[in-house]
């Protein structure tokens, strides 16, 4: 698929598709339980997709979906949609850097922060995703790939809590 946009010279829309039908797997589980549902006929789910489809994705990922429900693969779009992401970012050399802080942060700071990995990390192209989870009380957690930095006030008290637990001094008052 990524091969056949690229060569069509239509890669930027098609991973705008792939985005926008990975978005509605995700905020819609009826449309992932009709896809894989046994009970629905191939022509039913033909008809389905493409009136929720027409008009919103390219000709050439229609025919891709198309092609999936012909071939009964229909049930893997999600993760055909996430794979094509993927791959997508790997040719253009995009790295997914999640930042998890106990506030929202200003665009100032993120900007900062991605600055900062692409000098530390050398990395070109970043893409920013950030959540917001108050369980950190303060701090931030910085994870790209499989190197994580944590450095939120929650791990810094697991920390403490668990040099108290093995503490020495105490059991020896005991």
């Amino acid at each position: 698929m990524i091969d056949l946009s690229i060569e069509k010279g239509q890669l930027e829309k098609v991973y705008a598709d792939m985005l926008w039908l990975q978005e509605l797997c995700s905020i819609s589980p009826d449309f992932v339980n009709m896809l894989r549902s046994p009970i629905i006929t191939t022509d039913k789910k033909l008809k389905i997709v493409q009136a929720i489809t027409s008009g919103k994705i390219s000709e050439i990922t229609s025919g891709f979906n198309r092609l999936l429900i012909t071939k009964n693969r229909e049930s893997i779009l999600p993760e055909i949609a996430t794979a094509f992401i993927t791959s997508y970012k790997k040719y253009k050399n995009i790295h997914t850097v999640n930042l998890t802080t106990a506030s929202p942060v200003s665009d100032t700071i993120k900007n900062a922060i991605i600055e900062q990995v692409k000098k530390s990390a050398g990395y070109d192209n970043i893409e920013l995703i950030t959540r917001v989870n108050e369980k950190l009380i303060g701090g931030f957690v910085l994870q790209t790939g499989d190197q994580k930095v944590d450095a939120s006030v929650a791990y810094d008290l697991k920390f403490i809590a668990r040099q108290f637990e093995n503490n020495d001094f105490i059991y020896k008052l005991r």
